[in-house]
């Protein structure tokens, strides 16, 4: 066996279980031993009845009333009991678990450990862990690896492969030099694999985890130098020129350009009409206008007789920004035809829209990953541009890019990240920041509650949809889980409905629904045939919905902030006053303190600044931001000073005359391979 070797050699797992795991992304031995737990679950003190709120996870010391009932309904036994602690009476369930019937014995003082809820004002737990008193003090002392599962993928399953993995893989190679292991004080790579998943303490599993991070930033790290050291100074074969259309179309426009976007505009127009490619990053808040550069951008390329693409990670805001450029092109009198490319269209509408393609009719073509399909065909591409690109991995921007003959790349992102982490992040693209909003913006009004707050927070939505405007709620979670204590999406979303009136319709959408549905979705909402929509962060990267003023979302501690300045940048797009109402479920003071930030300013790199300084190594695997920064296990806002020695020990690296041809560089060259071609193409980057 060995990391290349298909899930079915462990034992145990058939070919059931193998696409199980397949639907969380691990498909052999390799990737199921870098499927990392997202955190730990640690056993908290026993705890008296009274201190126990609903939904929330507990111990309890007591002993059972008398023996435990079990009854069939359908095709599930459920077990029972009642359980006495410090003198009040608590109903325990389990579901299927027969046995406990015959190991459970009344009389007997265990410890019960599992989630409470309140019901008819009595205290319940359903499907508690049973512990005597002693076993319970010896699991205090570990930490207990919570992994990211799908239904049907259990915790325990993935915890038994994981161990059959390490168990029957030979002891792994380093694959550092010591030089590097040795100057940044990192822990061995067998070493870290195994405390990573089943760490003996909270001190060995921080070692593993800081010598897992650093690899992972690394590679990518040197990944990227590589990947800039080919594209570097690629001379341009496009005869692009300044032309007097675009100065007429930003002169006709109905809005005037900020001075940042006119700034931003000149670095491009440079760029573009250069003697050498452009690869540049455009970093903007959400709201600031990069759209319009965009558009600009492919007017420049289609008025020098050249073809420029634009691709977006959704069908709806393809079809927002095709109506969007469709507007100017018509009301300016641009001589310019626009394509839309879409995965939904029908057979005879892509052939019929390759076809305008391929022969240079459709000048401008904005579309989802469709456009980069190996059919489609260019006539003379010398533009692709990127919105919020870490939607794309890096090899389908490079087939895209290979289509045009090398066009010059334009990505575009509205993830604030402090200047020091993207100049290590992005380090093959030069950097623009678009850090000023349209003047007539209304800033957000923010608001930080707790959940006591919510009925007041619902009777302010309803009103809100009364004046014709609609309201987004965000939670956490798509299905409530037993291992984790916040909202999701479905629940939800029920609850909503039994609360607002029912003239009031409310939706949801998460990230698990096929692409068609999430569209109908939020066609149905851009149309305000849905007034309030419960989502997950998947509209995160949304449609603009000018009529949208309200944005709630719970359990905001389990956010960074960067992620959450994100989500309130979906209101406040129109001419009303737009509110952001921020509501923590636990960790009071704390929690309160760090979206204070939030509740004091609307600037995004300010935001993303005060995150990072904010954040310490004992914030663990922290609160982790989403979509662009999505590494394995690192986090660059938590991890930043392992990003800082990653990037100082990848220019040592490429600097040493010994590299790559060095033994000690051997195993290092076999995973930047692994990682160029395979991780760093389908990190979301």
């Amino acid at each position: 066996m060995n990391t290349l070797s298909p899930l079915t050699e462990l034992k145990g797992i058939g070919e059931k279980t193998e696409k199980l795991f397949a639907k969380v992304g691990v498909t052999n031995v390799g990737e199921l031993l870098s499927y990392y737990p997202r955190t730990y679950e640690t056993y908290g003190e026993i705890q008296k009845p009274d201190a126990v709120t609903d939904g929330m996870t507990a111990a309890l010391y007591g002993q059972f009333q008398g023996p435990l009932a079990v009854k069939r309904v359908k095709n599930m036994q459920i077990v029972s009991g009642v359980f006495e602690s410090d003198a009040q009476k608590i109903r325990i369930t389990w579901y299927n678990m027969p046995y406990l019937r015959s190991t459970v014995r009344a009389g007997v003082p265990y410890v019960l450990w599992g989630k409470a809820a309140k019901k008819n004002r009595q205290l319940v737990l359903e499907q508690p862990a049973v512990f005597s008193f002693e076993e319970y003090h010896r699991m205090r002392q570990h930490l207990k690896p919570v992994y990211p599962l799908t239904e049907g993928l259990s915790a325990k399953t993935i915890e038994k492969a994981v161990r059959q993995a390490l168990e029957s893989l030979p002891f792994f190679k380093e694959t550092l030099p010591p030089a590097i292991r040795s100057k940044y004080h990192l822990a061995e790579y067998h070493f870290a694999l195994e405390q990573i998943h089943f760490p003996e303490n909270r001190e060995q599993m921080l070692l593993a985890r800081r010598r897992l991070v650093f690899d992972e930033f690394y590679l990518f790290i040197l990944a990227l130098r590589q990947l800039k050291q080919v594209n570097e100074r690629n001379p341009q074969r496009f005869q692009i020129q300044k032309i007097p259309l675009t100065d007429q179309i930003i002169a006709n426009l109905s809005f005037s350009l900020t001075g940042a976007q006119k700034k931003v505009w000149q670095e491009i127009e440079r760029d573009m009409t250069g003697d050498y490619l452009m690869s540049r990053l455009i970093q903007g808040d959400v709201g600031s206008g990069k759209t319009v550069l965009a558009f600009l951008a492919l007017f420049l390329a289609a008025g020098n007789g050249w073809q420029g693409c634009l691709m977006v990670p959704t069908e709806v805001l393809a079809v927002q920004h095709m109506e969007a450029i469709q507007k100017q092109i018509c009301e300016q009198k641009l001589p310019f035809y626009a394509e839309l490319l879409t995965g939904s269209m029908t057979a005879k509408q892509k052939r019929e829209a390759c076809g305008r393609i391929v022969s240079g009719e459709s000048q401008i073509i904005i579309g989802t990953h469709a456009v980069f399909q190996e059919k489609i065909q260019y006539k003379n591409l010398a533009l692709v541009i990127t919105d919020e690109q870490h939607r794309f991995g890096v090899r389908q921007r490079e087939s895209l890019s290979e289509k045009g003959d090398m066009p010059h790349v334009m990505v575009m992102s509205a993830t604030p990240i402090p200047r020091t982490l993207a100049v290590i992040l992005y380090g093959d693209l030069d950097i623009s920041v678009v850090n000023e909003l349209p003047a007539n913006r209304l800033p957000v009004k923010n608001c930080v509650v707790d959940t006591s707050y919510r009925p007041k927070a619902y009777r302010f939505i309803e009103k809100q949809v009364k004046m014709g405007h609609q309201a987004y709620i965000i939670c956490p979670m798509v299905e409530e889980s037993e291992q984790i204590e916040a909202e999701d999406v479905i629940s939800y979303t029920e609850k909503l409905r039994s609360t607002l009136p029912q003239d009031i319709t409310v939706s949801y959408l998460h990230g698990k629904m096929k692409p068609a549905k999430k569209n109908e979705i939020m066609e149905a909402f851009v149309k305000n045939e849905i007034q309030v929509l419960v989502s997950t962060t998947v509209i995160e990267v949304g449609v603009n919905v000018p009529n949208a003023s309200v944005m709630m979302i719970e359990n905001a501690e389990r956010f960074g902030l960067a992620q959450l300045h994100q989500l309130r940048g979906r209101v406040g797009r129109g001419a009303a006053q737009s509110y952001c109402i921020l509501c923590y479920g636990k960790d009071g003071e704390k929690t309160k303190k760090r979206l204070e930030i939030l509740n004091k300013s609307n600037d995004g790199f300010y935001i993303a600044n005060e995150d990072l300084r904010l954040r310490g190594p004992g914030d663990l695997f922290g609160i982790r931001q989403s979509g662009e920064l999505a590494f394995r296990i690192g986090d660059v806002f938590q991890d930043a000073a392992i990003l800082q020695e990653a990037n100082d020990a990848a220019n040592d690296t490429l600097q040493d005359p010994s590299y790559p041809e060095g033994k000690d560089y051997a195993i290092l060259r076999q995973n930047l391979e692994k990682y160029m071609y395979k991780d760093l193409c389908n990190l979301n980057l």
